[in-house]
């Protein structure tokens, strides 16, 4: 995210300054819709795989990737020890300008302080980027645990967007993983560096945590292919 677009768009909405939402799109969908004011939801407007996630999230708590800071501040206002994190300058801004006391621009595996709670949320598994690199980032985050603490994070199975009519899939599932995508935003006619961004299937990423020396199990399923999981030691 060289360019920090995302990061813009953040703070252009926090200053009053809201003309035109961020367009996404990958190497297998079309460009959509990412309305700025969704960033800057509350609590009553989170899907509720998010709002099970900040109810069991206790103890020190680092919010991995906090874009507009709307997990860290329910949080906060909760009474409860947050810290959060992301790459974005914009979006550190726009949470510390939203009253976030904790917050540091930073990558998760620079990040070195032990938490009770780690967050990836809104497709956490997304910063692992590919499946070679989840081994690496599960090993990076137990290491941060406190003893008896928890990862929550969430992911989809996005196998669906290969299929056709007939339930058929279209694409090689012996080569590249098929979560593995390159994404792309634009905002304001300025386009960002593309990423790569991984979508996990639950089994895949229980796989993963057993590898790890991580205990996975799944807290409860969302409404297309989502779901929320648990790591422990």
């Amino acid at each position: 995210m060289t360019k920090d677009i995302f990061g813009k768009a953040l703070l252009d909405y926090h200053n009053g300054n809201y003309t035109e939402d961020i367009v996404t799109w990958t190497n297998i969908s079309d460009k959509d819709i990412l309305p700025i004011p969704y960033l800057f939801r509350s609590f009553k407007d989170m899907p509720a795989i998010e709002q099970k996630a900040l109810n069991l999230a206790n103890g020190n708590i680092l919010d991995v990737g906090c874009g507009a800071g709307s997990h860290a501040l329910w949080l906060q206002e909760k009474g409860r020890d947050v810290k959060a994190i992301d790459i974005s300058e914009g979006a550190i801004a726009t949470t510390k300008a939203r009253g976030i006391i904790n917050v540091q621009q930073s990558q998760l595996l620079e990040e070195h302080e032990k938490f009770d709670t780690i967050l990836l949320l809104m497709n956490g598994t997304g910063i692992f980027e590919e499946l070679i690199k989840v081994n690496k980032y599960l090993i990076h985050l137990k290491a941060l645990l406190n003893t008896g603490g928890k990862i929550l994070i969430d992911s989809s199975d996005i196998r669906y967007m290969y299929e056709d009519e007939d339930g058929g899939v279209w694409t090689d599932l012996n080569q590249n993983y098929y979560g593995e995508l390159d994404y792309y935003i634009s905002y304001k006619g300025e386009h960002e560096t593309p990423m790569r961004w991984l979508y996990l299937d639950y089994k895949t990423l229980e796989n993963a945590c057993e590898l790890a020396g991580l205990r996975c199990k799944k807290i409860m399923d969302g409404p297309h292919y989502d779901y929320l999981a648990q790591l422990e030691l």
